[in-house]
């Protein structure tokens, strides 16, 4: 198929006045995700964040015209599939689509409430089934994949996926599974298809389930925004990948909408709007305000800034510092294996990278005109160890707060000296390279990068594993004043 930029997407489904879900979600859906976003709606719905009161149904002949009128004048690149409502309105679908077939048809079969209740009659029922040999994906939630099959609703994710499996087979499509009623602490989606058009016949994406009553429209967004998406990709995988990791942030950052008193919407525009002040993070930097002030203290500290730190003391800390670069390193290749997300797999994967290929070239250059010979010193050995240890036993969470600290009090630091250093003319200090390290910009926004992340990760924890991150993170932050002193206590020697 040909791909488009900016794909030109209709969507064919009911109204939410509330705006959370039905052609009104999936409007902000495609918009987010890069489309020109269309709608023919098929029903009017009296509806809020609590529930829904009445439904109007106009007649299937002026579907069909809203459809013309569209098709008519606009080449259309996806098509999206939401509430139908009675066998006519899906009759008159059908024809359509026979007509014009486009390149990508998404269908969210809207048959179960999430009450339970059934939305459509037997005979529209059975219509909806034969609709689905027309379209490329079909996304059911559980419920109504057991419907579609004439089966009760798969009780693990195992039935599940078997269920997806005799779907595809079924009607020839491809099956977006989506584990979001199962119970657990995580949310599995996955890519079904028996006819070889995918790597495998599942490919599986996970990711922790998100702690939020907000989840209004979710299904209507994810369907249409597998259809924008992947008349951007014609890969489906992908397309899974990228809007799998863009619907994760709306329902972080759902609760910041505020809108009803009932189940609210997801944050369609998440990544366009700046986040609000990072409650965690500014918790976390409050915690260790005495611990940033010891810091600065250090004798260490005052005399890097000012270039008259002994040779041989700031040879210890390098040494050591390459030392802790490679346990470091380890821990933010942990963080990547563990992160439940693509862009977090990513951010976490490049900073274990750039500690050996970056930093460690720093100490390199420095240590190799030098004789410089330490070995592992125990504060850097605990330090390690209490990294690695918090990210076996603690998970993603934890390690994520206890990776922290040395991203941004290195940054604290290398900022708040480096302004000193530049102010004093910059000229033959002896430590310039490393205070233009780590008051680098880039530096800097790997920084709020990381600190970003943890704020996200926070947001979707509950209240004990939020206070054993900032208790990670407060550790963490002892051993970075701990290191900062090291080299007053042990570059004379080299303790076991």
């Amino acid at each position: 198929m040909e791909t488009r930029s900016i794909p030109r997407v209709l969507s064919i489904a009911g109204t939410d006045p509330t705006g959370g879900a039905g052609v009104q979600a999936d409007l902000k859906s495609i918009a987010a995700n890069g489309g020109y976003g269309m709608a023919a709606v098929t029903a009017l719905v009296a509806q809020n964040t609590r529930g829904v009161r009445s439904v109007h149904t106009p007649p299937a002949s002026f579907l069909s015209e809203q459809l013309a009128a569209v098709s008519e004048d606009v080449e259309i690149d996806a098509v999206k599939i939401g509430m139908l409502g009675s066998a006519d309105i899906i009759g008159a679908v059908r024809e359509w689509l026979a007509e014009t077939a486009p390149a990508v048809v998404v269908i969210d079969p809207v048959m179960v409430a999430t009450s339970g209740d059934r939305l459509l009659e037997p005979a529209a029922e059975e219509s909806l089934r034969l609709l689905l040999r027309h379209a490329h994906l079909v996304t059911p939630n559980l419920p109504e994949l057991g419907v579609l099959l004439n089966e009760p609703m798969a009780e693990d994710w195992d039935a599940a996926l078997a269920q997806g499996r005799s779907l595809s087979r079924r009607y020839g499509t491809i099956v977006l599974v989506k584990g979001g009623h199962l119970p657990g602490g995580d949310c599995p989606d996955a890519l079904v298809d028996v006819h070889g058009r995918l790597a495998e016949d599942v490919v599986e994406f996970r990711s922790s389930r998100v702690a939020t009553a907000n989840t209004h429209g979710t299904g209507c967004s994810l369907s249409s925004a597998m259809a924008t998406v992947q008349a951007r990709t014609a890969d489906w995988t992908e397309s899974l990948k990228q809007v799998k990791e863009w619907l994760f942030g709306a329902l972080v950052r759902a609760d910041e909408l505020e809108v009803g008193l009932g189940n609210g919407p997801i944050h369609h525009f998440h990544h366009h709007t700046p986040r609000p002040p990072a409650a965690f993070s500014a918790e976390c930097w409050e915690d260790i305000a005495g611990l940033r002030e010891g810091i600065f203290d250090l004798g260490f500290i005052r005399e890097l800034g000012d270039g008259s730190l002994p040779e041989s003391d700031f040879g210890y800390y390098l040494a050591q510092d390459a030392l802790y670069l490679s346990g470091y390193s380890r821990a933010l290749a942990l963080a990547s294996s563990l992160a439940p997300t693509a862009g977090e797999q990513l951010f976490w994967a490049k900073g274990a990278r750039e500690c050996i290929e970056v930093e460690a070239q720093l100490h390199r250059e420095w240590l190799s005109d030098r004789e410089v010979s330490c070995g592992l010193g125990p504060v850097t050995k605990q330090y390690v160890d209490h990294l690695l240890a918090t990210g076996a036993s603690g998970g993603y969470a934890e390690l994520v707060a206890a990776v922290i600290p040395c991203y941004w009090l290195y940054a604290h630091v290398g900022g708040e000296l480096h302004g000193a250093y530049r102010a004093s003319g910059a000229a033959g200090h002896p430590y310039g390279a490393w205070l233009e390290t780590y008051a680098d910009q880039g530096f800097a926004e790997a920084t709020r990068q990381a600190v970003g992340i943890m704020d996200d990760v926070a947001a979707r924890s509950t209240e004990d594993v939020r206070q054993r991150m900032l208790e990670a993170f407060r550790e963490s932050s002892r051993y970075e004043l701990r290191f900062f002193d090291a080299p007053r206590l042990y570059a004379g020697g080299t303790p076991a």
